[in-house]
């Protein structure tokens, strides 16, 4: 008699096939439905995005490369491993592919997530889990736990902008530390704002972004989380080397400020900068020397228990007994009821892959849904022409959007800018700005971003409630800002507020994020994309903070009632 169903095995070259049709459909979709967002980067590739993220200095994303080869290296480890290689022996004889279609099918739904709401790193944390279910369907239990961390580990090479606002505190709590170091050596430094002034003028530093450690920040957590990985088998001591880097990362930019200090008092700005390029890799030598004394004193002191060590070792060799007892032919064969349900499995995540295609490429394609934040000119296009008088105080000066703008921006961004001159004060000027996304989110992005590249410095911030006429109020972020100029008199500091808020038909919102999580909300529960405006409001603030913002409420007196349609957030 023949074999039985149950008996009869499949070559294992086509073990892999199922997992090849899956792959091949997840990298269709990602390259061709992969990015909803075409503003910066015009493709619908999510591979082009992300890659495109890494050759971008402005992405401050460079240690991707670093990442993705530590990745591919952490994969090879893992597979060569002698537990790896002990499971490899008996991993197909009735492997489930259980978790294989759920973490594929997770990937799915998680890009879809991501599409819909124009959020390319969430749709990048869909492609990581559904490679992740492929690389498992295909070379079973062994090949999928080797990938697991490698591909968890490229994260940290995703782009993360929440960084630029906790860089913002953490550089403001960097240079009062290295000022009061400073002071502490009886260095009279001076300090204005983000700035570190000698008191005789010799040396004047503005402490950017670059000096707080965001920068770094990101390589440096996922290189102490690489150190904890290598040296620890249990998570929380992994978790406890990824915390430590955080206080090292603070004191290692605190070293670095107090350093320049240090040498620009004793050999002027040439040795100021001289230590400035120098401790860019003294911040590396203090954070990752601190993780490896940390993770030395840990080993010496407290070792991990026995049986943690002794874990790997009884597996292997409870894997090992098994593999002897199995015949070899199941070892290099698959048995066809498992190639046949890995087929059908192959079959419906291609018919999802299809499926989704659809969805997205009609979503992409739909005729806009949802309504503009602002009153529209008669174009359709651009906000409604702000007035150009304000009863016989004001008088409204147009201004006009650089080409630069018009050039990064997409080409359905609408625009409405006056400068508003008070006939008392000509001096006292109040910049109205109107921007406008299109269909594209990346119309708007935070203001903090574009005032610093007009070469602005950040201050502080607040929280500040603006009158609407007629009743109501509605919140805004107060921004202290100033920059150097140059004068007959020497350089001089002009200080300057600048306002702002984002509103769609419904609500009004202070903050980046706030707009971010209502706007991708609605785009995912309603299929709603509205057009949010982003408001701008910038005045001198010569004459106190006080004096700036009541200013700016004179001007939204009479403004506010012609552009916006809503005073205050609703409650969802």
């Amino acid at each position: 008699m023949g074999p039985t169903a149950a008996s009869r095995q499949a070559a294992p070259g086509s073990a892999l096939l199922p997992a090849v049709v899956c792959g091949v459909a997840g990298l269709m979709l990602f390259q061709f439905l992969g990015n909803s967002t075409r503003g910066y980067i015009d493709t619908s590739s999510l591979f082009h995005w992300w890659v495109a993220q890494w050759l971008n200095p402005a992405s401050e994303s460079e240690h991707g490369w670093l990442i993705l080869g530590l990745a591919g290296w952490l994969w090879w480890r893992n597979l060569s491993s002698e537990k790896s290689a002990a499971i490899t022996s008996v991993e197909r004889a009735g492997w489930s592919n259980g978790r294989a279609v759920a973490a594929m099918l997770g990937g799915l739904l998680i890009h879809a997530a991501g599409f819909a709401a124009q959020q390319a790193r969430v749709s990048i944390l869909g492609l990581l889990l559904f490679a992740w279910g492929a690389i498992d369907l295909g070379g079973g239990r062994r090949v999928g736990d080797a990938a697991r961390f490698p591909l968890a580990f490229l994260v940290f090479a995703i782009p993360i902008n929440v960084l630029d606002s906790l860089g913002f505190w953490l550089r403001m709590w960097v240079i009062e530390a290295s000022a009061a170091l400073a002071h502490g050596a009886g260095i009279g430094v001076l300090r204005s704002g983000t700035q570190l002034v000698a008191p005789d003028g010799r040396y004047h530093y503005d402490v950017a972004a670059a000096c707080s450690g965001v920068r770094s920040l990101t390589a440096l957590v996922a290189l102490s989380l690489l150190v904890g990985y290598l040296n620890f088998r249990s998570w929380p001591r992994r978790a406890f080397v990824v915390l430590l880097c955080f206080p090292l990362v603070y004191v290692g930019n605190v070293a670095r400020i107090a350093a320049i200090i240090f040498a620009a008092q004793i050999g002027g700005t040439k040795w100021g900068d001289r230590v400035h390029e120098l401790m860019g890799f003294g911040v590396f030598v203090i954070v990752l020397g601190g993780v490896l004394a940390a993770v030395t004193l840990l080993q010496r002191r407290w070792p991990e228990e026995p049986g943690l060590e002794q874990e790997g070792r009884g597996d292997r060799e409870g894997l090992a007994a098994l593999a002897s007892r199995t015949p070899r032919s199941s070892c290099s064969k698959l048995p066809e009821r498992e190639w046949a349900r890995r087929w059908i499995v192959a079959a419906s995540v291609a018919g999802l892959v299809g499926a989704e295609s659809v969805f997205l490429h009609h979503l992409a394609n739909a005729p806009e849904r949802g309504a503009a934040g602002v009153a529209l000119a008669t174009d359709g296009l651009n906000p409604v022409e702000l007035p150009a008088f304000i009863g016989t105080e004001w008088i409204g000066r147009r201004a006009e959007v650089t080409p630069i703008e018009r050039e990064i921006l997409p080409p359905d961004t609408g625009y409405s800018r006056k400068v508003y001159v008070s006939l008392g004060a000509p001096s006292r000027e109040v910049l109205l700005s109107l921007v406008l996304s299109g269909r594209d989110r990346t119309s708007i992005h935070r203001p903090e971003l574009c005032l610093v590249g007009q070469g602005w410095t950040i201050d502080g911030a607040q929280t500040h409630r603006f009158n609407r006429p007629g009743g109501g109020s509605f919140p805004a972020t107060v921004l202290q800002i100033q920059r150097e100029v140059a004068s007959p008199r020497g350089t001089i500091k002009v200080p300057q507020l600048a306002v702002y808020w984002f509103v769609d038909s419904e609500t009004v919102v202070a903050s980046h994020w706030e707009r971010l999580a209502r706007d991708a909300w609605n785009r995912l529960t309603r299929a709603r994309a509205d057009r949010w405006a982003y408001v701008l409001l910038q005045t001198d603030a010569g004459d106190g903070a006080t004096a700036a913002l009541q200013r700016m409420q004179q001007v939204l007196d009479a403004t506010l009632p012609t552009f916006q349609r809503v005073s205050a957030p609703r409650r969802p």
